[in-house]
This record gives structure tokens, sequence and C-alpha cells, in this order.
């Protein structure tokens, strides 16, 4: 052919120096870009052979060949596919914007759609200028005839392109990396990239070094294939060690026969894996594999709970392994990976218009071919369409859950703990997956039992027509527009834990009464319980701290606790000097209890609201609201309570106060550290006390 030189046609005005500057931001992107073109083109040979419009020889093994040249600064891409004659060089290179993926798909649409082609831009090779400052090409096309063309831009505005030397079918990107990008140059750079973005590309990919010193490995001879270069061939001795038979006498064993071994070329290793495990359908996966996978792709080595293999072929094509990862919620950030591919090549991490933003717990790769995807890939088009994917995994995983639920609940109670968070989150955050998951939320009772919102209600009904008789004591009634008096529907209450040790001792109460109450820890518990409040079931959350109920006490003379409680608050607010203390005296059932502290559970939800927006940085805490909403409950059956009340006069009235109320704050809450120092001090004190 006679040289030629040109300037190349740009679609659209200035559209090279924004594909150079910012259609991607990360520059590293080339690779995967020059590499997708790589297995297009191998892609689009494997459909012509398939269609018999052109035949692969047996011999032929398709590979994708990146080479770096640390010398030279140069970094080159060589596959082995379709190849491109001189007129579509002129057609795909020249014309910038114009999309040979998108060309190929179109002349080939009713022929053949097994395999699916990368590239719909024709955008991708010209990533090459962002690194780059010359850029040739060297290919020769499958057609019959073809001559090797090679073409050479500088800078991305001009060209040459000449006949080239290349023999074999396929195209030779190299780059001439300009100064500020020579580390790509470096091996280990590019294996750095081409294993983030290429690692499942579906044609094997090699590196090497230009220059690098031939490697060698020794294997069995009888393993030795046709592509290995033999350097030589050794004998292994067999090998014998002196052994003493069952007569006690000594003889000489083979431990390991006579070997031929061959000393070949080090045989190079792929590093991306063509057929990954969310390619297979999952009957041809075991659980190793699984597990396998998840180590491999997310370097975790804590084994996952279990896994949801997507596979989808219509109405769009979908397919990924979501894994249930075991988190340790004390230390470990909640926040997983889910690793988006489009045919194989990696997108992006956690793309929040795919995965709906509760499956950002999990860990995770989906492939969906359909994506619409922009032109640098990064960014989504097609919101409608997008939703529906999104929507498909929120339904695959929920009926993953529920039906883990209905066959194996024994599994399900077993991962609850590291799952709950997840569900709850997705709860609060899709009312479609609520819908689904809301008869499969399970709570942790007293007893360490697993049971269900209603199986608890049902259980504890008859503490809950107690507290609704105690309720209608006091006025709920409202008046409707006519002036007619409503009654409110009764609520159950479900009573709940939120520490353990800390509220030890209303546990203890709630367990002497056979009453019960579910273990609430997580910080997503308390927005849960106020959303599953607002649901279709009339329920209501407490704390055990917040209130005494009847179960605890036992008859007494109103009365006489009226008078008791108004000595007491006396006592009390004088001893510790505070006029706003509310007091209350009760008959408990347990004698050893004297004083525990109670919070309303309006207040109390009140003041971890208020704690949450300062430490948001919002200014303002908790401590806004002081005691507001907290009672000192004394039992006027303990000994030390019946001691003040008969002992108004007492020196050691003031002391006994003081502790009775911190023993009482302790058992709901932590002292702050001036209250803690006097607390110490003044447990010294008393115990010096009983020494005289």
């Amino acid at each position: 052919m006679a040289k030629t030189h040109g300037n190349l046609s740009i679609d659209s005005e200035n559209i090279f120096p924004i594909i150079k500057k910012w259609l991607y931001s990360d520059h590293d992107i080339f690779v995967r870009e020059l590499v997708s073109n790589g297995c297009d083109a191998i892609t689009k040979l494997k459909k012509l052979d398939m269609m018999g419009e052109y035949s692969i020889p047996a011999d032929h093994k398709f590979k994708l060949q990146v080479t770096v040249d640390p010398e030279n600064k140069t970094l080159s891409f060589t596959d082995n596919g379709i190849g491109m004659t001189e007129d579509e060089v002129k057609e795909y290179i020249n014309n910038i914007a114009f999309s040979g993926a998108a060309d190929f798909l179109e002349k080939y649409k009713d022929k053949a759609s097994e395999d699916q082609i990368i590239g719909h831009f024709g955008l991708g090779f010209y990533s090459a200028f962002m690194v780059a400052d010359k850029v040739t090409i060297d290919t020769l096309s499958w057609k019959d005839g073809s001559k090797a063309v090679h073409w050479e831009s500088e800078g991305g505005l001009d060209f040459e392109m000449d006949d080239s030397d290349k023999t074999d079918i396929g195209t030779c990107v190299t780059l001439y990396l300009n100064e500020d990008c020579y580390e790509f140059s470096n091996e280990y750079r590019v294996r750095e990239i081409l294993e983030k973005y290429c690692s499942f590309m579906p044609v094997e990919i090699f590196l090497n070094k230009e220059g690098a010193a031939q490697e060698f490995e020794t294997i069995d001879a009888s393993e030795v294939r046709e592509d290995d270069v033999v350097v030589e061939t050794v004998v292994e001795e067999a090998k014998t060690e002196e052994r003493e038979n069952e007569n006690g006498e000594k003889e000489v064993v083979e431990i390991s026969p006579k070997k031929e071994k061959a000393k070949i070329h080090k045989r190079p290793v792929s590093i991306s894996n063509p057929t990954p495990l969310w390619t297979k359908h999952p009957n041809e996966c075991s659980d190793e594999d699984y597990k396998e996978f998840y180590r491999t792709v997310f370097h975790d080595y804590k084994e996952p709970l279990f896994w949801i293999h997507l596979n989808m072929d219509y109405p769009f094509n979908l397919k990924g392994i979501l894994y249930f990862p075991k988190v340790n919620t004390e230390y470990d950030n909640l926040e997983g990976t889910i690793k988006l591919y489009n045919n194989q090549v990696f997108i992006a991490d956690n793309i929040k218009e795919v995965i709906p933003e509760f499956l950002m717990l999990l860990k995770g790769v989906i492939d969906c071919p359909d994506l619409p995807l922009n032109v640098s890939r990064s960014a989504l088009q097609n919101d409608g369409f997008v939703k529906k994917i999104s929507d498909y995994i929120t339904k695959k995983v929920a009926d993953k859950l529920s039906g883990m639920y209905k066959v194996d609940r024994e599994n399900y109670e077993k991962y609850w703990e590291d799952i709950s968070p997840f569900i709850k989150y997705g709860c609060l955050k899709e009312d479609k997956f609520e819908d689904k998951m809301k008869d499969f939320i399970i709570f942790k009772n007293l007893e360490g039992k697993y049971v269900t919102l209603p199986e608890y209600i049902e259980a504890t009904k008859d503490e809950n027509a107690d507290a609704s008789n105690d309720a209608k004591a006091e006025d709920t009634s409202t008046q409707s527009e006519d002036g007619k008096e409503e009654k409110e529907e009764d609520a159950a209450t479900v009573y709940y834990v939120t520490d353990e040790q800390q509220q030890v001792q209303y546990i203890e109460m709630f367990k002497e009464t056979g009453m019960d109450a579910v273990i609430l820890t997580h910080n997503i518990d308390q927005p849960f319980i106020t959303k599953l409040e607002q649901g279709e079931t009339k329920v209501r959350f407490q704390r055990i701290d917040a209130d005494i109920t009847d179960s605890f006490k036992e008859e007494a003379d109103e009365e006489v606790l009226k008078e008791q409680t108004e000595s007491l608050t006396a006592t009390f607010r004088k001893a510790l000097d505070n006029d706003k203390l509310d007091v209350k005296v009760e008959a408990l059932k347990n004698e050893e209890v004297s004083a525990i502290l109670t919070v309303s559970e309006e207040t109390r939800r009140m003041q971890d609201m208020m704690k949450m927006y300062a430490a948001n940085g919002m200014g303002f805490g908790a401590d806004m609201f002081g005691a507001e909403g907290q009672t000192l409950v004394l039992n006027s059956k303990n000994a030390l309570v019946q001691y003040l009340l008969e002992h108004k006069r007492s020196s050691k009235i003031q002391i006994i106060c003081e502790q009775l109320y911190d023993l009482a704050v302790l058992s709901n809450q932590s002292l702050s550290a001036e209250a803690m120092s006097k607390f110490i001090a003044r447990s010294n004190e008393i115990m010096l006390m009983l020494t005289k």
C-alpha cells in the first residue's frame, strides 16, 4: 500500500481533548479499554468460526499478551483475534467515536448471539493517549489476501499508515509512554491494574517483561505438552531407606520409584480466569468452590456464612454471587463490597444505582451485560431499566432469606446475630424488602431462644392484658370530629434489653416474675423498632427499665405508699441537693431490691437521638434534658428504705441516700467521672464505718 498521512476525523468538535482530559477519571483505565478491545477481536473471530465464515486452526489458542518494556518505556497489547484491513483501520481508528463493535453487532445480529461484544462506543482505544505520546498499531485481518497494516499517531490528532511486517492474524497496539506515565512500563504496576480490571475477562491474558531472563520449571516427563519447550530430560534415581522388618531384620525399602523429569521453560500463568464461578450453573459449583472464590476475590479468610447465586436470562441477563460475610460488629466496618461487571469486565465497586443501598453490607460480584453504561463505563443511563435490576436483586435476597427461615430455621437462627443488622437495615431502606421479610424477623428472648414478634406477643398476652388494664385507668380517649368519644386501640407491649450487663438487675426481676423481654443490643435496633411501631401490627416497644409493672409489686395500702413517697421525696431531695428529683415508693416483691431508676421510654429515646446529633457535630446532646423523665423508685419492703423512713434524724441519712441513688443509677447507666469518684470515696467510707 502507498504510505498515507492524514488528519483524524473527529465526529464531535473537540472530542479528543475531552477524552484525554476528563472522559476517564482514572488514567489506569486505558489498560481495561485496550484489553477489552483485544477480547472483542477474539470474540468476533469465534463468531465467524461459529457461523462458518472462518475456520479456526486446530492448534490456535486464543490469548491476549501484554508486554512491558521498562528499557524503552513502552507497553503493548497483542491479540490473535479478527484483525483489521486497511479500510477497517480507516473506518474504526481514524474516525473517532465510530464503534467497530456496534457495527459488527449490527451486521451479524441475526446470525449469532452466544457471546457478547464488550465495546460499544469506539472511544476506548483513544484512552491510550492519556498516557502515551505515540501509539502504533500493527494488524493483519482474518480475510484471505489481506495485507498487514501499520498505523501510528503522535499526539492523537494526525496519523500515518503504511505496510506492516506482521505475519500472524490479530492486532498489536504499542504505547510509547509519556514522561509522566513511565510507571505503566513497570511489570508489577501493570499486573496490579490487570488484576483489578481484567481478572475475569473472557480470554486468557498473559503478562511478560521484555528482556526478562528465561525462567524454568521441572515436571514429570509424562506431563510434557506439545507447546512446552523442553531444555533437558533428567532421570531421578529411585530413593531407598533402610528399615527394620517384622522379624527385626534390617532391609532396604524403595520409598520413591525412579522417575524421568523434564526441565522446561516456565509455563505462563494467565492473569484472567475466563470462566469465573458466576458464569457457571449453581449445580456445577461446590461449597468449596464458592469459598475459594470468596477468598480469592475479597482476600477475606473468614468463611462466609452463606451465599446467593444469581442466574437470570430474562427479561435481562444478570449473573452473580452475593456473600453474607461473618461480621464482628464490635470492630468491623459494616460496609461490604459489591463488584459490578459488564461482560466479565470490571466496572466499579458499589454502584448505588444497581446495588440497593442495604446490600452494600454484603460482598459479591454482579455481572450484567445489559447495563446501559455511558461512554466511559463509569456511570449508568436509563434509570427505569436499572431500577428493575435493583428490584430483582432485592427480591432474590429476600427469597433466599425467607426460604432459609422456612426450611432451615436452625441455621437461620445460628446466623441471625450476623445477618440481623443487614436485614433490619434493609427493612429501613427498602419497603419492598420489608414486605417480604417482616414475617421472618426473629428476636432472642431472655432464655436465649428465638421468637418472632407474633410469637412473643402471643406468649406474653396475659402480661399485655395487665398493662392494658393499667392504661385504661388513665384517660386514653380521644374526641372524633363529630364529638363522639373514641377509644385508642390497645397496643401490645414488647419489653426489650439494650445492655445485658448494665440492666442485669431489671432482667433478674423479669425472670423472677416469669416475664420475658427481647435482646436488642445493636445500634440499628432503635430506628428499627420505631419502624415496627409504625407498621400495621399495633405494638409498642418499652425498655425494661422504663417503668415498674404490676407484676413486680405486692398489694399495699395506697395511702401509706403516698405518705412514704412524700416523706422520702423530701429526704432525698435534701440529701442530694436536687429539688427536681422525682421519687416514688412502691412495695416490690423482692425485698433485696432497695432502689431502681426508671426512665420513661419517650425521654430515653429523645436522649438517644440527642446523643446521635451530638456525635454528628450538631452541638447538643442528651444532657440538655438533665434528669427529666427519670424516677427513683424505692422499695418500701427493703430494710434500708425502712431505716430511712424510721430514722429521719439519723446522721447516716445523707450517706445512705447518696449511696442508694448512685447504686440505682449504676443499674441503669454509667456514672459521670465526678459522680464515680464520689461513689468510690463514699464506698470506702462506708466500709471503714463497718470496722468501728
